[in-house]
């Protein structure tokens, strides 16, 4: 699985608006590839943030 989908999946599994932090302890991946991760997500508008900080899929 590539690590965006990763990311994306532990957003999900979470349930809630979540911090790059969470997602890390959720996933278990390292903090660089999750910061890429969200840039790329965000980039594609497959995340957003209702929250300063947190986020979220889009398609919620």
């Amino acid at each position: 699985m590539e690590i965006k989908e990763q990311v994306l999946s532990a957003i999900r599994e979470a349930g809630k608006p979540v911090t790059a932090g969470e997602v890390e302890k959720l996933s278990g991946l390292d903090r660089k590839l999750i910061d890429k991760a969200f840039k790329e997500l965000k980039a594609d508008g497959a995340i957003v943030s209702p929250i300063r900080c947190k986020w979220e899929p889009a398609d919620k």
